[in-house]
C-alpha cells in the first residue's frame, strides 16, 4: 500500500488535478463570458441584427445537443496546435452554449421596466446591462451556474481519453502500477474523494455568498 500511495505517484496526482483545476477555472471564465454575449445577443437583438441572434441561436441549440466528448475528440485529432489550449476551446464552445441559455433564462426574468426606468435616467443599452441588468441577472442565476460549474469540473476527466495529463489520466497511470485489488480501491477512493472536495468546497461557498447577496438585497 505504501508503494502505491508513495510521495511521487501523489505528486504525479497532484500535478494532474493542478491542470483539472486550471482547465475547470480558464473553462468556467471563458464560457461566463461568451455565454453571457451570447445570451444578450439573443435575448435583445432586434432589426438588423435579428440575423445575429439567429445565427447565436443556432450556435447554443447545435452545441447543446451534441455531447461534448465529440468536440473533445475533434478538436485533439483533427485541428492542429496546442493540446491544452484546444481542449479549454473545446470545452469553452460546449459550456459557453449551456451558460448561454442559463443566463438568457435570468434576463428573461428581470421586468422590462428597468429598461425603462434606465432609458429615463439617460442610461444607454451598454451601461443600463453593465449596471443594472446583468447584476440582477447573476443573482438569480447562482444556482444554475454553480451546478454548471461542477459539471465542468467532472466532465474534465474525459480528457483522460485523448492522453491529457489530468487528474483521472494521471491516476490511471499509478492504478497500472497497483498489484492488488486494494490499493485499486484504495485509489479509486481517493480520486473519488478529491473531486468530491473539490465540488463539495465550491458549493458551500456558492451557497453562502448567494446567501449573503439575498439578505442583502
Amino acid at each position: 500500500m505504501s508503494d502505491i500511495l508513495s510521495r511521487n505517484n501523489l505528486l504525479f496526482m497532484l500535478d494532474g488535478l493542478k491542470l483539472t483545476v486550471f482547465l475547470s477555472i480558464a473553462t468556467i471564465l471563458l464560457s461566463m463570458c461568451f455565454g453571457t454575449l451570447f445570451a444578450i445577443i439573443r435575448t435583445y437583438a432586434k432589426g438588423n441584427l435579428l440575423p445575429l441572434a439567429k445565427i447565436t441561436g443556432a450556435y447554443i441549440e447545435f452545441f447543446r445537443c451534441t455531447p461534448n466528448i465529440l468536440w473533445i475528440f475533434f478538436f485533439r485529432f483533427i485541428i492542429p496546435g496546442n493540446v491544452i489550449a484546444k481542449e479549454i476551446f473545446a470545452f469553452t464552445l460546449f459550456t459557453s452554449a449551456i451558460m448561454a441559455e442559463i443566463i438568457r433564462g435570468g434576463l428573461n426574468g428581470i421586468p422590462k421596466g428597468q429598461f425603462e426606468a434606465a432609458a429615463s435616467q439617460g442610461f444607454s443599452f451598454p451601461r443600463t446591462m453593465l449596471y443594472l441588468i446583468l447584476p440582477q441577472t447573476y443573482k438569480q442565476i447562482i444556482p444554475s451556474v454553480l451546478s454548471q460549474m461542477i459539471t465542468v469540473i467532472k466532465d474534465t476527466a474525459y480528457l483522460k481519453a485523448v492522453d491529457i495529463a489530468e487528474l483521472s489520466r494521471n491516476t490511471d497511470i499509478v492504478m497500472g502500477k497497483a498489484v492488488t485489488a486494494t490499493e485499486i480501491m484504495s485509489l479509486f477512493a481517493l480520486l473519488a474523494a478529491i473531486y468530491f472536495v473539490i465540488c463539495f468546497i465550491l458549493s458551500v461557498s456558492v451557497r453562502t455568498y448567494q446567501k449573503k447577496v439575498m439578505a442583502t438585497g
